[in-house]
């Protein structure tokens, strides 16, 4: 069977990952695919498309990883063709005519063409410098159109849509550095979604942000401004001059195709389907924006992943059927949360309807009961949406109400509290996850089958792994299921221990506790093992920042520590020194090659921008840092749990696009956080323009300059799993991004686990990236001074660790092989290879050193 596909969206992606989930890994299923992409990339995340503005690339809203195509089950079976435009069905030989005059046959065609943005009849809208906002390409003229000014003033520019993409792409023109304006044409902002009450704390609480909000206005012509480009004239006789204008008044689906081929479409547009996105030609199928369901058009994303699966599960003969979708939206619009849920405007005969306003927070809650007040219908929730799953979930599942629903909505005081809506109500398939279809069947099946952790759950289950709103409802199903299971998740850190790392974190912290025998004796019982002594060195490390090398912690490190520099596979050590932003002097070059040429050790220029220097044997460590040390260097840290290094580009200093110093601000970094001891290891990346040659993205923290300021980018790493870092504020100036970097550390050497990653926290931590945001950027907790505070004492009191231990004859003279003898280890053995030396190998030894061999 040959499918072909028109269209390559989110829509056309998802029909072709379901495919690719339930067939093509079958050798023996005979199916073929063709999909036709009329742009010039892959598919891509429509859905977060303003945050191209933010410093994200094509690539970075790529839907196809790297390398997908060319998988060895999909190689010989898929192939996308882009820059194909189709330009006629023919039913009867069921072919497709493309743009350049091929053609393609077909035995089963699927329509994801989706919609295109719909541009009031205006007279001057197609004037140059007027846009819609749709793709990359969109986006790049954009772009470039706001670079255009000379300076002189702030550039404007207008949006004619107040709607969710219309509020979104504001956002986008202000990330642009314009003056941004919204006109809309309604006497409210979001008119579909919310009520008059909500869209007026919505609107405050844009204004507030500097963005000119103008309701009730019919634009009746764009002429020529006095300064600016344009001059929008209204009907009520007032203007507004802008030098951009993008339209985001709604879309329309585009079924041209369709119409051409004389399949059955709606009165007001869109392809009718059936229950199993068929048209009315039992070979075709539609899905997504421009599909027409039951006299419906869905503009989310989440129908069109449902119609994708139906339509991918019927070509496969398997019995499904896509049955409508609940358009409850919850999303955040320039940092205020809004969400609307069913019948949001109360329309169902005999409801009747809960409302909170609280005009100093600037948060309205409403709610929307049946008649006999047992089942919640709708709602509005605007400036705070945390309970927007449980509601929703409830009124997907008529979940009986309590029997004072109001107080749901009403804040928490000493004589209220809200009443919780427990997920143990939800059936087995309450769809939890609408983005891949997962149910709570689904997540409780995992959990009986031993995902007890919030990243286990995503890993094998999917849910939360795409938008991500539905991760704090998961994480309530994990919660209830592990409880229900009698499963008590043992967070312990060992035997000795029955605290996990950061309830130890916080009792030495409280405690003032400073040695680990007054831990043990406090908190713990026996010895100790090789599991809680790294982890109290560790934390007494990042609370304390103590030598790590005094009596009373020696005995507590690892190998690593103990000696202050990594072993390496044949006994030997590596010499790292720091060399902050990856700049260093001639002087310094010369003089960590004479070390490197005076001890006959191995150099390499890392990926963190360092010289490492191999096989020093452990003896020769301290002679080797006091030349160092003398030479102006200091301990690169590369065998702690700490920062390592902070990766720069040359920025604005050489390079021709560079817009920040991303040098300066790397050695700035790297000074002000180098020591600091944390759970894991911790890489940063700085970057002077979104060129991103400093990979700042892939780092666990990443900077990337705009002409604006700094975009800061968290959680991110390399290695085995990689991570793409989260972009969790913009626009910043160094201070402030030193603030939020302090706090942003130091919430995590609070409160991760041992050994864990910021990533691996990250995915784990509940409420996810909103969250973190909420803590470190918004100062949710209250903390934020005392996160800062914390680390500064950490700033003060750094010392370079073998500086100290080079000057402490004590210290020093632990460096040696041997407890009783002055002698060397003679199991090291070099061989030369490019002018340089390796550890001998196996056989190589063997023709050195006698060993016996069984």
């Amino acid at each position: 069977m040959h499918i072909v596909v028109i269209g390559h969206g989110m829509v056309g992606h998802k029909f072709l990952e379901t495919l690719a989930a339930s067939s093509m890994l079958d050798p023996a299923t005979p199916l073929r695919v063709t999909v036709l992409g009329e742009e010039p990339r892959p598919a891509y995340d429509r859905v977060h498309l303003s945050e191209f503005f933010a410093g994200k690339s094509a690539d970075d809203l790529s839907l196809v990883a790297p390398g997908y195509f060319e998988r060895a089950e999909l190689a010989e079976r898929v192939v996308l063709r882009l820059n194909a435009k189709v330009v006629a069905i023919d039913r009867a030989a069921q072919s497709v005519l493309l743009g350049d005059g091929s053609a393609v046959s077909y035995d089963r065609l699927v329509l994801a063409t989706g919609s295109y943005p719909f541009v009031p009849p205006v007279p001057g809208a197609e004037r140059k410098d007027c846009f819609v906002y749709r793709t990359i390409e969109d986006l790049e003229k954009m772009k470039e159109c706001a670079a255009r000014g000379d300076g002189t003033r702030q550039r404007i520019g207008v949006v004619i849509g107040g709607g969710l993409l219309g509020l979104e792409c504001a956002k986008a023109l202000r990330d642009l550095g314009l003056q941004a304006h919204v006109v809309e044409f309604a006497p409210r902002l979001m008119a579909v979604q919310v009520d008059d009450a909500g869209a007026r704390v919505l609107r405050t609480r844009i204004e507030e942000l500097g963005v000119g909000v103008h309701t009730g206005k019919n634009t009746l012509a764009i002429v020529d401004g006095d300064e600016t480009t344009h001059r929008m004239q209204f009907a009520d006789g007032t203007s507004l001059d802008t030098d951009m204008i993008v339209f985001s008044a709604g879309i329309r689906p585009r079924d041209e195709l369709a119409r051409q081929a004389g399949l059955e479409l709606g009165a007001r547009g869109g392809i009718v389907i059936d229950g199993q996105c068929l048209t009315s030609d039992p070979h075709i199928y539609a899905i997504g924006e421009c599909a027409l369901w039951s006299g419906q058009l869905f503009g989310l994303v989440a129908p069109g992943y449902d119609m994708a699966r139906t339509a991918a599960r019927h070509v496969l003969g398997a019995e499904c059927g896509f049955a409508g979708a609940d358009m409850s939206t919850k999303l955040k619009l320039m940092g205020v949360d809004v969400a609307s849920l069913g019948d949001a405007h109360g329309t169902t005969p005999g409801s009747r309807s809960y409302q909170f306003l609280d005009e100093r927070r600037q948060t309205y809650r409403k709610i929307v009961v049946s008649s006999c007040g047992k089942y919640l219908l709708g709602g509005v929730l605007v400036g705070d949406a945390a309970s927007y799953g449980a509601l929703l979930q409830t009124m997907l599942n008529k979940i009986e109400l309590p029997e004072a629903p109001e107080y749901l909505i009403l804040p928490e005081s000493g004589n209220t509290v809200r009443p919780a809506l427990g997920v143990d109500k939800l059936p087995a398939t309450a769809q939890v996850c609408s983005c891949n279809d997962i149910s709570k069947g689904a997540l409780c099946e995992a959990v009986a089958g031993g995902a007890t952790t919030i990243g286990a759950l995503k890993s094998c289950t999917t849910a939360g792994t795409a938008c991500g709103g539905c991760v704090p409802l998961v994480t309530q199903v994990l919660n209830a299921e592990l409880k229900k299971l009698g499963v008590a998740v043992n967070n312990h850190l060992c035997e000795h221990f029955a605290y996990s790392r950061q309830e130890l974190y916080h009792l030495v912290r409280v405690e003032g506790i400073k040695e680990f025998g007054e831990l043990l004796a406090r908190h713990g019982r026996g010895l100790g093992c090789d599991v809680c002594k790294p982890t109290a060195a560790n934390i007494l490390a990042s609370v304390w920042n103590d030598f790590v090398l005094k009596p009373k912690h020696a005995s507590l490190q690892d190998s690593n520590d103990y000696f202050l520099g990594n072993i390496q596979k044949d006994g030997t050590y590596s010499v790292i020194p720091r060399m902050a932003g990856g700049e260093v002097t001639a002087d310094g070059l010369i003089a960590v090659g004479m070390v490197a040429k005076k001890y006959g050790l191995y150099t390499k220029i890392t990926g963190g921008q360092r010289v490492d220097l191999f096989g020093a044997r452990v003896d020769q460590l301290p002679s080797i840092w006091e030349e160092l040390i003398d030479a102006g260097f200091e301990s690169g840290h590369a065998y702690g749990k700490s920062l390592r290094t902070v990766k720069s580009c040359v920025g604005s200093t050489w390079c021709r696009y560079g817009v920040g110093d991303s040098v300066g601000f790397a050695i700035e970094l790297e000074n002000r956080y180098k020591g600091l001891r944390a759970p894991h290891k911790i890489k940063f990346g700085v970057s002077g323009c979104t060129r991103e040659c400093a990979e700042a993205q892939g780092k666990d923290v990443g900077l990337i300059a705009t002409d604006k300021g700094w975009n800061l980018y968290v959680c991110g790493n390399g290695g085995m799993k990689p991570r793409h870092a989260e972009l969790i504020a913009s626009n910043l100036t160094e201070a402030e991004v030193v603030r939020l970097t302090d706090r942003f550390l130091m919430f995590y050497v609070r409160t991760a686990e041992r050994l864990q990653r910021t990533s691996t926290w990250r995915e784990n931590l509940e409420g996810g990236l909103e969250y973190l945001r909420q803590v470190v950027v918004e100062d949710s907790l209250g903390i934020g001074g005392e996160l800062e505070a914390q680390m500064q004492h950490v700033v003060d009191t750094y010392a370079c660790e073998w500086k100290e231990a080079i000057t402490n004859p004590a210290v020093r003279s632990r460096f040696r092989h041997f407890v009783n003898s002055e002698e060397t280890d003679s199991n090291v053995v070099f061989v030369p290879e490019r002018g340089q030396v390796r550890p001998a190998t196996f056989d190589e030894r063997r023709r050195t050193i006698p060993i016996a061999v069984a």
